[in-house]
């Protein structure tokens, strides 16, 4: 499936990204690469999460207090949001 992220979701990226590089050096590259890791397991296995309400699915992150909300369109995979999972976790919903 195609993923589509949208530009939101981009920035709350960039924007963990460059917290913990500023929190310590190659830590927004470990987040980077678990986020990339997740990113390819949904696009080839986008249906296996439970549906919320909302419809939208979700994956937790394994070390980083984040996760990726999505949604199927079709064929693609609309990545919704990468957000904390404490911080205001459905802010994005809005």
């Amino acid at each position: 499936m195609n993923l589509i992220v949208l530009p939101q979701a981009s920035k709350e990226l960039q924007d963990a990204v460059e917290f913990y590089e500023e929190e310590q050096a190659g830590l927004g590259e470990r987040l980077w690469n678990e986020l990339d890791c997740h990113l390819r397991w949904i696009a080839e296995n986008p249906t296996l999460p439970r549906l919320r309400l909302g419809d939208y699915r979700r994956v937790n992150l394994e070390v980083f207090p984040y996760y990726i909300a999505y949604a199927i369109r079709g064929d693609a995979v609309v990545i919704l949001a990468i957000s904390h999972a404490a911080r205001m976790p459905e802010h994005w919903m809005q």
